[in-house]
């Protein structure tokens, strides 16, 4: 393999790692192995750091795909607590606001399931990359100040819940650049009269990189020492 011609790898990216740090650590490893100073590396698409799953990580002169590979598909497996809400729509920070959930059904749930399907107006985490005038959201949600971001319009192609234990639900998403999977946690537990929040998201799919094709970290080393 030539990684400074350029390369595209699937790599299954740890909990609680940024994308950023797993694009660091691909591009050091690949440094040191081919004893250059630098090398084009970059990301397909981020993910959360409480997120696991699919990355597409190009090398070299395949780092110019990366706005075609970033269009692909996406799938997730989300685990969503329904009952309760957080600023940032996941983990990430504290519950904020308690709500009932002992009026939901899981035929409620698969109903409202549906209203989600086909282009839809998304608003975006506060708590997101998304600007406002120049400055990241999440930036201007840590520090509390106020504003309001706009919806986006995007697709989403399929919604099924695989598992239904309440306050818990699962569900299968598959969908277009730019879908926010903590929003869609947020606005199913809106339209269930209740609240929602993310507690889990496992990305499975980017275009045709799936959850079974990709490398774990713990096996870059090898990786490399085979293909260089």
């Amino acid at each position: 393999m030539d990684f400074i011609e350029g390369e595209i790898l699937q790599i299954n990216k740890p909990l609680h790692w940024t994308s950023f740090r797993l694009v660091k650590v691909v591009r050091g490893k690949l440094r040191a192995k081919l004893k250059i100073n630098k090398l084009k590396v970059g990301h397909a698409g981020t993910l959360d750091p409480l997120a696991t799953g699919v990355m597409v990580i190009c090398t070299g002169k395949k780092t110019k795909q990366i706005e075609r590979l970033q269009t692909g598909v996406k799938e997730y497996i989300a685990t969503i607590r329904l009952g309760a809400t957080t600023p940032s729509f996941d983990l990430e920070t504290e519950i904020d606001a308690e709500f009932p959930v002992d009026h939901i059904t899981e035929e409620m749930v698969c109903e409202s399931l549906k209203n989600f399907v086909g282009e839809i107006q998304q608003i975006p985490p506060n708590f997101s990359a998304c600007k406002v005038n120049g400055k990241r959201a999440y930036d201007l949600a840590r520090n509390d100040v106020e504003f309001e971001l706009k919806p986006k319009l995007l697709v989403i192609d399929s919604i099924e819940l695989t598992k239904y234990d309440l306050p818990y639900i699962t569900v299968s998403v598959v969908c277009s650049k730019g879908t926010y999977i903590r929003a869609l946690a947020r606005d199913i537990g809106a339209s269930l009269q209740s609240g929602g929040h993310l507690t889990a998201l496992v990305r499975t799919r980017v275009g045709h990189a799936t959850l079974n094709s990709c490398l774990e970290v713990d096996e870059l080393d090898d990786f490399f020492e085979n293909n260089i």
